[in-house]
């Protein structure tokens, strides 16, 4: 006869439903509710409940999950040029996995607000993909508790280990676009950048800044300005940069958007484009091909990104990955049109 191995130590199990409902000092329907996004459910109760499916980790087994046939797309602002190309990527693969796609916007905020993280979880999707924005730590752990799988798409801020997410090379585009105009012959180059709260926007304008360095240039604080990716705001600090005495022969601008206000900006001042001054935006919105003179411009894989997003959260959702440490950066590139020239 062989020795009989000593027992092994048992796992860590969370803790079930009806002892985390005694805890709560409620019935197990009631923390069934919760789970479930019922509204029948009082505030304070409601707060208690999911305080606690939080600290003892409580996550949905997959067989106790049924979803409803929808992806959750959320834009913290629904600009339509931009968000167009993400929503073509992420229908594209909806479409394919017999999905429709639910649209939402948080205002301008990189936060959804607790009421839309409520009725995620009641609609319970087969995932949610928040672009240029996030979730708090109360919204990550409502979604995990029911099992629905969340991605950020280009994320505002450091988005965490533990936040699957899809960017693309932002710096590595910034570099490439001031490079461009530096072989071009160009010494006083502009910038226009984005909200510098946004991830992307920073790592751009430090692309900027680390090309002029390694050219031996300076990078003038008096010709880079903070924009917020909208056509506005190029109009009106492309009008103050291009209206100096000491004018910037070239300007990179954060985004497609804001160059094409920058283009407007060049109009009114009477200069052209890019005889007098050389634009270079960031995106490669469809756009960018039509305007007079075509937009030299990086493009971001906007709609392959979108694509991959939807895919990773689907993949999430059918346990093919693990949600910890999931970081996709897809590759940016250079697009020479007739908007920049040498000085």
């Amino acid at each position: 006869m062989t020795a009989m191995e000593p027992p092994k130590t048992a796992a860590k199990r969370s803790a079930t439903l009806a002892e985390i409902a005694r805890e709560a000092g409620v019935s197990a329907p009631t923390v069934s509710k919760v789970l479930n996004g019922r509204a029948d459910v009082a505030a304070a109760t409601r707060t208690r409940v999911e305080e606690l499916l939080r600290t003892h980790g409580y996550r949905r087994r997959r067989a106790e999950v049924t979803r409803s046939p929808l992806i959750d797309l959320v834009f913290h602002e629904l600009e339509s040029a931009w968000a167009m190309e993400v929503i073509r990527g992420v229908e594209n693969v909806a479409r394919d996995a017999g999905l429709s796609v639910v649209l939402s916007e948080s205002a301008g905020r990189l936060t959804p607000g607790r009421t839309w993280a409520d009725q995620v979880a009641g609609r319970r999707p087969h995932g949610v993909i928040l672009v240029l924005s996030g979730l708090d730590a109360a919204q990550q752990a409502l979604l995990t508790s029911r099992s629905v799988p969340f991605v950020v798409m280009d994320p505002a801020g450091d988005p965490g280990a533990d936040v699957p997410s899809v960017g693309a090379t932002n710096w590595q585009g910034g570099l490439a676009a001031t490079r461009h105009l530096i072989d071009l012959g160009h010494t006083r180059i502009g910038a226009i950048g984005g909200p510098s709260r946004m991830m992307c926007a920073r790592a751009r304008l430090d692309g900027y800044r680390a090309a002029l360095e390694t050219a031996g240039l300076p990078a003038d604080p008096a010709l880079i300005r903070e924009g917020d990716f909208h056509h506005e705001s190029g109009h009106r600090l492309g009008l103050d940069l291009l209206g100096r005495p000491d004018r910037p022969t070239a300007v990179f601008a954060g985004n497609d958007l804001q160059a094409l206000g920058l283009y407007e900006a060049a109009r009114e001042l009477g200069l052209r484009v890019p005889e007098d001054v050389s634009v270079v935006g960031f995106d490669d919105l469809p756009v960018a091909r039509w305007v007079g003179p075509p937009l030299t411009t990086v493009r971001q894989p906007l709609t392959e990104m979108a694509e991959a997003a939807a895919r990773l959260v689907l993949e999430l959702g059918r346990g093919e990955r693990e949600r910890t440490a999931t970081r996709l950066e897809l590759a940016t590139s250079l697009v020479v049109r007739s908007s920049t020239a040498a000085p």
